[in-house]
């Protein structure tokens, strides 16, 4: 990914649901303009959840997907529903399409009672309305389901009717949920200077920087910051040339111990991971769940989730680095999940170490946060769970803290 790319984790997730052949590949096609979904009269056409990263105006940068039936059958076809509901983990907006023809349907009360408890934003879009207007089935439905009239709308995938209202509600809908929220912007001044602290290892990846240190880059340009980029075999030089006007070090977790040595304890020290937490998720909970590490024992079960997919290398941070330091609390089974995986069966776990959700959008993170939550599982951050077995974690916290609401 190139620097001047939005990242899908940075982009809004509008997904469109609604039961076989309801229209919805035909939909995406006619929003988007593409031949993104393959569209056939054959029921299940769309077998898996299908995204697409682009740009569309007046939307901007989105990732749109685009799900399989609500009303599959079979074994199979209960294992794609699945899929189909996973998707609304990520979404910041919902399309449920209904056929016009045949009305708003069980499957589709289904999903919308389940979008309406995740209070995600939602348009009820009625399809082929070149066929059939069905005004009384809308009406039917905006009182047996409480939707609100302007939560409704009519077009035709085929002819184009009410395509360019449709995106204008959308655009308008996204930017009424959206905030604006600063990665690290808001903890430094216009002319600050903020030393970035880039180990170059077997794990970096060559040739680029990966993007929790692009978007942390890019944050402080936009607020008019200096931000020194670095490796931590010269960090000692650039503290020596600038110690008296460095505002803030920002250093890669694994080289925590290092970085905490060489940096002056009256300048503030924190990571990526750490930034990162505070942005997609809830930075005092994950705290509070430091608390479980400190009471590990034999046989407790933890689960190291990471959100993307890297090849794994030698010292890799999650399957090697952060399992080393737990082998100081005891025997431990630990397990990993990476990417779109994260189990439903938290229940056993004592405690789960997540990365920073670089690559997760706010809502994933902030779901996965809430179902350790409500299995009263303790879920803390790669970044403070290696600044605790490194003894910088209430440094690590300290610059953060007084900010930790701003960005709720």
């Amino acid at each position: 990914m190139g620097m001047n790319e939005t990242p899908s984790s940075e982009r809004k997730h509008i997904a469109f649901f609604g039961c076989r052949n309801a229209g919805k590949s035909s939909l995406v096609n006619a929003i988007t303009g593409q031949n993104l979904s393959i569209v056939s009269d054959v029921l299940g056409t769309t077998t898996d959840p299908v995204n697409k990263t682009m740009e569309i105006l007046p939307l901007g940068p989105v990732v749109i997907t685009d799900t399989p039936g609500l009303d599959d059958e079979g074994e199979l076809g209960q294992l794609r529903i699945g899929k189909a509901k996973e998707a609304l983990r990520k979404t910041d907006l919902a399309i449920l399409v209904i056929d016009s023809e045949k009305g708003f349907s069980d499957n589709d009360g289904e999903i919308f009672e389940t979008i309406k408890e995740k209070k995600i934003p939602y348009i009820i879009v009625y399809n082929k309305s070149d066929i059939s207007k069905n005004d009384d089935d809308i009406n039917d439905a905006s009182k047996r389901y409480e939707i609100p009239s302007e939560n409704f709308s009519k077009v035709s995938s085929l002819n184009g009717e009410g395509i360019y209202e449709l995106k204008d509600r959308m655009a308008a809908m996204l930017n009424e949920s959206s905030g604006e929220k600063a990665l690290i912007g808001d903890l430094v001044n216009e002319g600050d200077i903020v030393v970035l602290v880039v180990p170059i290892d077997k794990a970096a990846p060559k040739g680029r920087l990966i993007l929790p240190q692009q978007q942390t880059i890019r944050d402080l340009l936009d607020n008019g910051a200096i931000p020194i980029v670095c490796r931590d075999s010269e960090l000692s030089k650039v503290i020596d040339k600038y110690k008296t006007d460095i505002k803030l070090v920002v250093t890669d977790s694994q080289a925590f111990k290092k970085v905490g040595q060489i940096v002056p304890e009256e300048i503030p020290l924190t990571s990526f991971s750490i930034l990162f937490s505070r942005y997609k998720g809830e930075l005092d909970h994950q705290l509070e769940g430091v608390e479980a590490l400190k009471n590990l024992k034999d046989g407790d079960n933890v689960l190291i989730a990471e959100g993307c997919t890297h090849h794994r290398q030698c010292g890799d941070i999650g399957t090697e680095k952060i399992p080393a330091m737990l082998k100081k609390a005891g025997d431990l089974n630990i397990d990993f999940v990476h990417g779109v995986e994260y189990p439903d069966d938290l229940d056993k776990y004592k405690v789960i170490i997540h990365c920073g959700g670089c690559m997760l959008n706010e809502k994933e993170m902030k779901y996965r946060i809430e179902a350790a939550k409500e299995r009263g599982v303790a879920i803390t951050n790669y970044g403070m769970c290696i600044a605790y077995f490194t003894g910088v974690l209430e440094r690590s916290m300290k610059p953060l803290m007084s900010k930790q609401y701003q960005n709720a």
